[in-house]
């Protein structure tokens, strides 16, 4: 018979075996972080602040999920000595029936005829799940949001053609023409928009075949713009929805407190009672769809909101912006499905893997070959459908909400804001003439007012899309102020830049007054 070799410990091994091991552990700790630092340089030189936000929340679950996974391996022997009755222990099971057997280590639960809540294996197998949904996730999130952008990069060539001369020409406004005869018109206005029970599978099939189509972003970039600048405004829209985008792949990266919560339920459903190969894997791809055909259904309602107003239009079709065609009027919830989607989807995707590598692919995990197949396939079709087009559809049709984004501004732009205001607030603090009722005023207000206009240029002008005015109003003549330009502020719409003109002209505009006037 063989001799059976107990399990050595770290006083009868060797101090150059430990000593390697640790080095090793170390290396490869200083590398990843020596990358993660590369990175997030780059995107400094390059102006991304939101994906250094978002870098830096990768690398805060990264923490969060190692110090579970330590919590796990102190309080280990303590979660073993914890017994529950043999009845408790049976049931729930994700195999269907009881074939493990404790360890000397829970030697203290099988002398009172029990089992332990969970057993030191147990734990360590969990750790592996840990281990894998950490790395799962961050690589999915990098990926989804690597082909969205890479679907997005598409529209820069729609977004040059903004500024020819055939499209001014097409979009004069001294042409009149039916809402049906437009090119928006004809895509969405037809027999089957009418009908709500008919509308809706059409705007689910439409998410496969072109999901975003060049008419439907140029008529969308149109309406933006005119519900929020002067006409005629030459606008990047190309390059605010990908800084959306940016600002936006900061939620998707996190986990929040109602993430972690279904994935707990995600785990108690995988027993065999629940059969829960044959739905659970279809909760990810199922909501993913229903958030794309959400979508699609809005670019219509939008079309046929404006064709209901009017069936004569001047140059184009012109969509109005405004909250009401989201559910419960907030954009915000689609971002809020499609992270837990992404999460949900990647936590299937580790699950699977972890069972594969600890249990092997037939085991009782996954025990029809049907199982493997659609787990497999969900995944990896959710993963390619959200990024590639359902994430880029939303990025296009969530600003068309009734409030416009702070991203507008380019991150140049927002910092030289700051750097202005700043000055000129430590100019109005040292100065002699400006009296204590404008230093009180600055202590009780946001921002800042005087009475004159002030102007300011910034560098990058192509980032910026030309320049960016700024008005200081007084708040004594504010109301007054307001009723002269209501007309102004009725083109403009739900602006929620109070107090900040963002009429792009081509004049040369430079700084009339530094200080106090």
């Amino acid at each position: 018979m063989a001799e059976v070799v107990e399990e050595r410990t770290l006083d009868t091994t060797p101090t150059w075996a430990v000593a390697t091991v640790c080095f090793i552990l170390i290396l490869l700790s200083i590398i990843i972080e020596y990358l993660l630092h590369l990175l997030a340089k780059y995107f400094n030189k390059k102006r991304r602040k939101a994906l250094i936000q978002a870098l830096d929340k990768i690398k805060s679950e990264l923490m969060l999920l190692g110090f579970m996974s330590l919590l796990l391996t102190v309080s280990q022997k303590l979660i073993a000595n914890i017994c529950i009755p043999m009845s408790v222990a049976e049931t729930f099971l994700p195999c269907g029936s009881l074939t493990s057997s404790e360890s000397g280590e829970e030697t203290k639960c099988v002398d009172q005829g029990k089992l332990s809540l969970l057993s030191r294996s147990g734990v360590r197998e969990l750790q592996y799940l840990i281990f894998v949904l950490a790395s799962f996730h961050s690589l999915s999130s990098i990926l989804i949001f690597g082909l969205g952008m890479a679907k997005m990069k598409r529209w820069e060539s729609w977004e040059a053609e903004t500024r020819t001369f055939e499209y001014q020409f097409l979009k004069d406004p001294r042409r009149f023409q039916l809402t049906h005869q437009t090119s928006f018109g004809r895509r969405h206005l037809r027999y089957w928009s009418e009908h709500r029970l008919i509308r809706w599978p059409i705007c689910f099939l439409r998410q496969f075949n072109g999901s975003v189509s060049k008419v439907d972003y140029l008529t969308l970039r149109h309406g933006f713009i005119m519900a929020h600048f002067e006409q005629g405004t030459n606008f990047d829209f190309q390059k605010y929805i990908e800084r959306a985008l940016e600002k936006d792949f900061g939620v998707v990266v996190g986990i929040s407190f109602w993430i972690w919560i279904f994935s707990v339920f995600y785990i108690f459903f995988n027993a065999h009672e629940f059969y829960s190969y044959l739905w659970l894997p279809f909760i990810p791809s199922v909501l993913l769809l229903l958030v794309g055909t959400k979508l699609q259904g809005i670019i219509t309602s939008m079309c046929l909101d404006s064709h209901d107003k009017s069936h004569v239009v001047r140059g184009t079709l012109l969509v109005k912006p405004s909250d009401h065609f989201f559910w419960f009027g907030r954009p915000k919830l689609l971002l809020h499905l499609i992270h837990f989607i992404l999460f949900q989807n990647s936590f299937e995707l580790a699950f699977f893997t972890w069972t594969w590598f600890k249990f092997g692919l037939r085991s009782c995990f996954h025990r029809e070959t049907e199982d493997i197949v659609i787990r497999l396939a969900m995944g990896v079709l959710v993963h390619f459908l959200c990024g590639y087009v359902t994430l880029p559809l939303y990025a296009l049709v969530t600003q068309m909400g009734s409030s416009m984004r702070k991203v507008v501004f380019p991150e140049n732009v927002v910092m030289g804001l700051k750097r202005w205001r700043a000055k000129a607030r430590k100019n109005l603090k040292t100065s002699d003439s400006t009296g204590p009722s404008l230093d009180a005023s600055l202590d009780t207000s946001p921002s800042f007012r005087l009475d004159d206009s002030i102007t300011a240029e910034f560098g990058s002008p192509s980032d910026v899309a030309e320049r960016v005015a700024i008005e200081v109003i007084n708040g004594g003549d504010r109301e007054e102020k307001g009723k002269e330009k209501q007309p102004q502020e009725e083109h403009q719409g739900n602006d929620s830049f109070d107090g900040f003109d963002t009429n792009l002209t081509s004049e040369t505009l430079s700084l009339e007054k530094q200080g106090s006037s």
